[in-house]
């Protein structure tokens, strides 16, 4: 097979383009390097660092672009113009597009990853430029593949009735959980809670501030679990995305500003250590294509409250304490209940931990390099 990926959203820079879809990017590449596929693939991107700063980034076949596309409009353009001759060049027959988007003009095998529809059922949490292009060319992406990959079997069902697509050409390839992810020894716990001067008893939400992820119904829940007189800090990491100035305005009038600890972009080699620290994380978000968060905190021990909207039930299982995100007496009577049975706790963190077990990384690399032998086969 000859197989080519864009990994133009391949990000290594400490803000929230690291996350989402380029840590999709970036586990799909790492899988490839295991199962032996470098010779066969092609990996397309503009970040000339990613081959020494992804690990066994140098066994992989790269294709770099002549111009930066860190610019949004700049990638859009080269995706839909420079791709598809970049790909005839090289005798790519297979081109993975794995950001809901492909280039209209590639004449040969075609895959999309369809991670969620949020801009078609959020519309409110997106601008009106990102939402039109999203809404109208995932659509005609998705019709025009020749295999639709998504993360969740929710996202499935979003897709075919949504966008139309042909049920038997849309598969799901779940997301997985990094090795990084696991219970750390408590000296080790102890020692990063010291150094960043955290308290005793937290709550933790990581994930990218924009208005699906509920943040400030979290903020709310917070200050009513203080009012009740529950001693905890809250922890909200993650790097800015779009319009979260209500998350800090929110905050101040509440009066919870001494309480509330924003670090920032927090890094992959960082974020097991905020998860073990952690009493419980919540993670309340009004739609999810899979919910990465959840399953990394699980993998880690910690306790989970999260959504019982859209691909969370499926991706937690009954390992979590499942709630109603658009209901603040919901939010705050699970974080309660959790914050006040240790023996709850407990057993969340072991149901976790077996949950988590479940999701590979590797068996998702392994699902679209069959895609793409599949495609080769029959063209």
């Amino acid at each position: 097979m000859q197989a080519g990926l864009n990994a133009h959203l391949l990000s290594f820079d400490r803000t929230y383009r690291a996350a989402g879809i380029s840590r999709y990017i970036r586990n799909l590449l790492l899988g490839f390097a295991k199962l032996g596929e470098p010779e066969d693939i092609t990996v397309f991107a503009s970040d000339r660092r990613a081959p020494r700063l992804l690990p066994n980034g140098e066994r992989l076949h790269w294709c770099f672009s002549r111009w930066s596309t860190a610019k949004a409009s700049r990638r859009i353009a080269w995706e839909q113009l420079a791709l598809p001759l970049a790909a005839s060049r090289k005798g790519i027959r297979v081109l993975h597009s794995p950001a809901h988007v492909a280039p209209l003009a590639w004449r040969g095998r075609s895959v999309v990853t369809v991670h969620d529809l949020s801009f078609l059922l959020l519309p409110q949490a997106f601008s009106a430029a990102n939402r039109l292009y999203l809404s109208a060319f995932t659509r005609l992406s998705v019709r025009r593949a020749d295999i639709v990959l998504t993360v969740s079997e929710n996202t499935r069902r979003d897709v075919i009735r949504l966008l139309g697509a042909r049920p038997e050409r849309v598969r799901v390839a779940y997301n997985g959980v990094e090795e990084v992810f696991r219970p750390l020894p408590a000296e080790q716990v102890e020692e990063f809670r010291r150094r960043r001067g955290l308290a005793e008893r937290f709550i933790l939400f990581l994930g990218t501030l924009e208005p699906r992820k509920n943040v400030a119904r979290l903020v709310e829940a917070y200050a009513r679990l203080r009012q009740a007189g529950f001693p905890h800090q809250l922890v909200i990491g993650g790097g800015r995305g779009w319009l979260y100035e209500e998350i800090f305005a929110l905050v101040q009038r509440l009066g919870v500003e001494k309480e509330v600890l924003f670090p920032g972009f927090i890094s992959l080699e960082e974020e097991p250590l905020w998860y073990n620290a952690a009493e419980v994380f919540a993670y309340p978000s009004l739609y999810e294509g899979f919910g990465l968060p959840p399953l990394e905190a699980m993998a880690c021990g910690v306790p989970v409250v999260a959504s019982s909207t859209s691909s969370l039930p499926e991706v937690v299982g009954e390992a979590a304490i499942l709630v109603d995100p658009y209901s603040l007496d919901d939010l705050t009577a699970a974080l309660k209940r959790v914050l006040s049975d240790e023996a709850l706790r407990h057993e969340l963190s072991g149901r976790g931990l077996a949950r988590a077990r479940q999701f590979s990384w590797d068996q998702t690399a392994r699902m679209a390099a069959e895609v793409y032998r599949e495609l080769s086969r029959n063209d």
